[in-house]
């Protein structure tokens, strides 16, 4: 909601009580955490609205899946929920992400599909038939999900990649689905098996090896690139799984 209140407060080009081409910001986080912003660019014809600005952001800088949205007006006036054309575009693309959107109780984060109630998917092959599982949500439907690059596929797949190291990002023993922000996702079913909690600076080569890498050194370095900011003294989990190699197949 701060990116995407200080986008539009950045670049609106209407001033107090005043129309303007670009009164509405948006922001976006991806599945990897990243955010994109957009402004709206109105139009008599039907100007795209900022959500749908920010969405082509984020595909432009090579996000694939994402996890929640939200949309402010200029001047202070808050959360504004999405118009009609917008919710059926989140369902047709990303029927699981959430947004945020008024309430008279507040604000509330809502799967998209929650906001077209019965809707009806549309594909390049036309409209599908009501599909059930839109309106599951797939972070608590099913085992918890640990969520992946989709440029460790291959070495996890073929078992060079066992470990996975994370920051304020928690995982349970027992069964679990791997998923790789890629396009279409890939999930795979695994088990973890282990959970180590420790301090950045405790990171060993062995945990380094078991995540395709080489030394601890590399690994620290490679965490800094997935949390800026990462220092020796935060606690991550080193969280261990198998492929369940039957399920799989």
């Amino acid at each position: 909601m701060e990116l995407a209140r200080r986008t539009i407060d950045a670049h609106t080009d209407a001033g107090p009580d005043e129309d303007g081409i670009h009164t509405m910001g948006a922001a976006v986080m991806a599945a990897d955490y990243r955010m994109f912003a957009g402004v709206n660019l109105y139009h008599f014809t039907g100007g795209p609205c900022a959500e749908l600005v920010a969405l082509g952001a984020a595909r432009a800088q090579g996000a694939r899946q994402m996890r929640c949205i939200v949309a402010v007006g200029n001047h202070g006036r808050g959360v504004i929920g999405p118009c009609g054309r917008d919710r059926q575009v989140f369902v047709d693309y990303y029927p699981a992400m959430r947004v945020i959107v008024p309430t008279p109780a507040g604000l509330r984060s809502v799967l998209a599909a929650d906001l077209v109630p019965l809707t009806q998917q549309w594909t390049r092959e036309g409209m599908n038939g009501l599909d059930p599982s839109l309106y599951q949500d797939p972070e608590t439907a099913g085992p918890p999900i640990i969520r992946f690059n989709p440029r460790y596929l291959e070495a996890v797949r073929s078992g060079a990649k066992t470990k996975t190291t994370r920051f304020r990002d928690p995982a349970r023993l027992g069964p679990a689905r791997l998923v790789f922000e890629s396009d279409p996702e890939v999930v795979l079913p695994a088990e973890v098996t282990g959970i180590r909690h420790c301090l950045v600076s405790d990171l060993t080569d062995e945990d380094a090896r078991s995540e395709g890498l080489t030394t601890a050194t590399e690994l620290r370095e490679c965490l800094k690139g997935h949390y800026p900011g990462l220092a020796g003294t935060d606690a991550v989990d080193v969280i261990t799984f198998r492929i369940n190699e039957a399920d799989a197949a």
